[in-house]
């Protein structure tokens, strides 16, 4: 299922060209590999009209195949989501983990950060690992007011590492082992070369058996290229590592802000007007998942990328604790400012995703939400009854209200989904490739493929042009013609790159020569169907995947 393409598809009948893409009618070819679509071409030019029609559906992963496949598994229903609908396949995976695994291995939990801290000791740090929208410091101050650590009295040492910070940080570390205090070194992929200092001073710390009441934080981004090492080895083996992204659906989201107003916060607020409380909280909970959501549609959600956090939506629940402690009647209007224009508002650099932001807080943060009837936040969502539910009831109110996700949710139009779930399909399929190796059960199954690839590739490659020939054919010059040589020069470098290196892979895998680190590179790309990047140095700029790469560099000689 991961690589289904075809690079020698035959030509597409006008009957289906109309509604499946090129790049699709080569994934139909490759998928008659697989013995249940044996004759999948045919069956496509034989029901074109029940294709067309499932092809148009909505929810392709749940609707009526056409006859010839009706009655095929839903295991098989996937490689014909990935050929024809990839912008489905990652809801029909949803459908089928649920339905072979359960629901835990679909919807994953909110963190809860103190269940970390009992897997943390003297000897073992946390390392978070920042994510945009997230921002472990009020996690860190939540556990460590609960064991008596805080900022204010200086037990809790919170230190954002940049120029001038090294010996400010090595002193407090050995100061917080010494007194038993906690320390949260923050931003460490801004000093990788400090890192190895840091690493040692920790070693030594822990040597020297540090108070019991001693625990080390630390934060990172994680490194822009995968070859890149900002965090030292140690480091990482000897830490619990967090990785607490901000999720992209709408439940998961709200699932998570609900998880950041613990019941105390709750509480806090019967001492004033708690209905108007808990209907605002709530609002501001799908306000802040509704933003969050929408940037998963990348310029169709917001025209740039904002860093929404968690700490906007803390800060925005104490501000609401303080007006509504304050004012005997609610300031809607008040209360919309500071969300939309100085915690959220503040992110915001473009006037029409300011007005967006606006939009939402006019319609979700206003009187009508404690009224008896709901204000509907969505297709098929309406706020609770404020007077009726409480903390544990919107939770349950969340996990089995919420609507189905849908673009329509976040004000979208239906289709601007598309283009998120065809790539982030062809993300995961990818991702499984790099995980799994590319190749089969086994070294020489593996082996076997890059052969195969290799006498593909060779196969397939053209000759190289003769300049000679062309310029002697040239009678005169134009800006046309020359522009025609370049390409052919160009071309031929890249022909003869990837002929010689295909050639010393062949020989090396026969074991004529010794593999190389540039041929076990090549090896990996071609297990995986990724462009190698030595192709790449003398290629032109293309995003395709490997063998969708290859049969355009054919056309192009051509």
């Amino acid at each position: 299922m991961l690589k289904l393409t075809s690079l020698d598809p035959p030509s597409q009948p006008e009957s289906l060209r109309s509604f499946i893409p090129e790049s699709n009618w080569a994934m139909c070819k490759g998928l008659e590999s697989v013995e249940v679509f044996r004759n999948f071409m045919a069956n496509l030019e034989s029901e074109t009209i029940q294709w067309r029609k499932w092809y148009g559906e909505e929810r392709a992963e749940i609707s009526e195949l056409p006859k010839s496949y009706r009655d095929v598994s839903s295991f098989h229903r996937l490689f014909i989501l990935r050929a024809l609908r990839p912008d489905r396949l990652s809801n029909a995976l949803i459908i089928y983990v649920t339905e072979c695994l359960g629901v835990e291995y679909v919807d994953a939990p909110s963190f809860d950060v103190f269940k970390l801290y009992d897997e943390l000791t003297t000897s073992t740090p946390a390392f978070f690992v920042l994510f945009p929208g997230t921002d472990p410091t009020p996690d860190v101050e939540r556990i460590g007011e609960a064991h008596g650590k805080r900022m204010p009295d200086g037990t809790l040492i919170n230190i954002s590492m940049g120029q001038g910070q090294e010996l400010i940080a090595i002193a407090a570390l050995k100061d917080a082992g010494k007194t038993g205090k906690w320390i949260m070194i923050q931003n460490t992929h801004l000093m990788p070369e400090w890192m190895k200092t840091f690493e040692r001073e920790l070693e030594i710390v822990i040597e020297d058996q540090p108070h019991e009441e001693f625990r080390c934080f630390i934060t990172s981004e994680p490194p822009p290229l995968v070859m890149m090492e900002i965090c030292p080895e140690s480091i990482l083996q000897n830490s619990v590592k967090v990785a607490d992204e901000a999720p992209t659906d709408m439940k998961a989201n709200m699932r998570r802000a609900m998880s950041k107003f613990n019941q105390e916060f709750w509480d806090k607020a019967k001492s004033h007007q708690y209905i108007e409380f808990k209907a605002i909280i709530f609002g501001l909970i799908t306000f802040h998942s509704l933003i969050l959501g929408r940037r998963k549609f990348g310029s169709q959600g917001w025209s740039r990328h904002y860093t929404f956090n968690d700490g906007d939506l803390t800060i925005c629940g104490d501000v609401l604790h303080n007006y509504l402690g304050n004012y005997k009647h609610v300031p809607y209007e008040d209360i919309r400012y500071v969300y939309g224009e100085i915690m959220y508002g503040g992110h915001i650099t473009d006037n029409w995703d300011r007005r967006t932001n606006a939009t939402y807080l006019q319609f979700i943060i206003r009187p009508e939400i404690l009224r008896s009837m709901p204000l509907t936040l969505g297709p098929g969502f309406k706020s609770p009854d404020p007077e009726r539910y409480d903390r544990e009831d919107y939770g349950t109110y969340i996990e089995d209200k919420l609507p189905a996700e849908q673009p329509l949710l976040f004000g979208l139009h239906a289709n601007a989904e598309i283009n998120y779930l065809t790539d982030f399909s062809e993300t995961l399929m990818n991702t499984i490739l790099v995980v799994t190796g590319g190749g089969g059960g086994g070294g020489a199954g593996a082996g076997d493929a890059v052969q195969d690839c290799i006498q593909t590739f060779l196969g397939s490659l053209p000759p190289q042009f003769n300049l000679l020939e062309i310029q002697l054919r040239i009678k005169e010059s134009n800006p046309y013609i020359i522009v025609a040589v370049q390409e052919c020069e160009r071309m031929n470098t890249l022909m003869h790159e990837i002929r010689s290196s295909l050639n010393d892979l062949d020989q090396g895998l026969k074991g004529n020569l010794n593999i190389t680190d540039a041929m076990e590179a090549l090896s990996g790309c071609l297990k995986v169907n990724q462009v190698p990047p030595l192709w790449v140095k003398s290629a032109y700029p293309s995003n395709k995947m490997l063998q969708e790469w290859f049969a355009d560099l054919i056309q192009r000689t051509q």
